[in-house]
């Protein structure tokens, strides 16, 4: 398969897990740039902030016009991140890169579990969607609280295996905040973003960045092509199919990389 058809699948595959998952961009791309397209691991990364947050920027453009993006909340969980991904992002270049590798694959698949028992916990409990929904202004204070915490980690997780953190921002805001999927989708595109443009400036501050344009192109414009196509597809499907897909999503990748990692 040619390099361009492969950008190409791979972009759209990202930029509709985006758009209808509200993350997984950045944990899909770093493997498909390197495993598929031969980039090299340090570029991979920056290829990868670039990608997700053109892509994001598609597909928080369709979110926003759906009432499903609380802003102020998605600003919080970001912010509460910044520092303790400054700190992280130190360590990580002190520990071996198959231990993080590892260390992303297993978190990945605690954060999948993490969503396949939150679809369990509302098909038992159905009565507290209502609830759920009336969102920070019924318990401001836990929601505070609980936005810094979540924050905070998700920055601290981000800063040290280098993703923008949209895979672990949805399953928090469902878990910790009890934001209702649809609007934890659109809530996280407000995270991912602010994550992937500290990191990008930051990586652009260190070293610059070096695109392969054969392979960034068409990644690229698949992604965002497929950033659309994926708000439509979430709208048809219900937040339980939802997190059942994208708990799908994390353990395959998280089977992937675990199986790189040990070969």
């Amino acid at each position: 398969m040619s390099v361009l058809i492969t950008a190409l699948l791979c972009g759209a595959v990202v930029g509709v897990a985006l758009g209808a998952l509200g993350g997984g961009g950045g944990v899909l791309a770093v493997p498909a740039l390197v495993y598929l397209l031969g980039v090299e691991p340090a570029q991979a990364g920056t290829t990868s902030l670039v990608i997700v947050t053109a892509t994001t920027v598609t597909a928080l453009f369709r979110h926003a016009g759906t009432g499903n993006v609380r802003w102020r909340t998605g600003a919080l969980f970001a912010a509460a991140g910044v520092l303790p991904a400054i700190g992280t992002s130190v360590l990580a270049h002190r520990i071996p890169q198959s231990a993080l590798t590892v260390a992303f694959a297993a978190l990945a698949a605690l954060a999948a579990a993490a969503m396949l028992r939150g679809t369990r916990s509302a098909t038992r409990a159905p009565a507290r969607a209502p609830a759920e929904d009336e969102g920070p202004a019924g318990s401001a204070r836990r929601g505070r609280l609980g936005t810094v915490a979540a924050g905070a980690g998700l920055g601290a997780v981000t800063g040290l295996l280098g993703v923008g953190g949209g895979f672990l921002a949805v399953p928090a805001l469902v878990s910790v905040l009890r934001l209702p999927m649809r609007k934890a989708v659109g809530t996280s595109l407000v995270v991912i973003l602010i994550n992937s443009v500290v990191s990008l400036t930051t990586r652009l501050a260190v070293s610059g960045i070096s695109l392969d344009l054969a392979v960034f192109g068409p990644f690229v414009g698949a992604a965002v092509l497929g950033a659309w196509d994926g708000r439509r597809l979430a709208s048809k499907l219900s937040g339980a199919a939802l997190q059942r897909a994208f708990a799908a999503v994390l353990l395959g990748v998280a089977s992937f990389m675990l199986i790189g990692a040990l070969a």
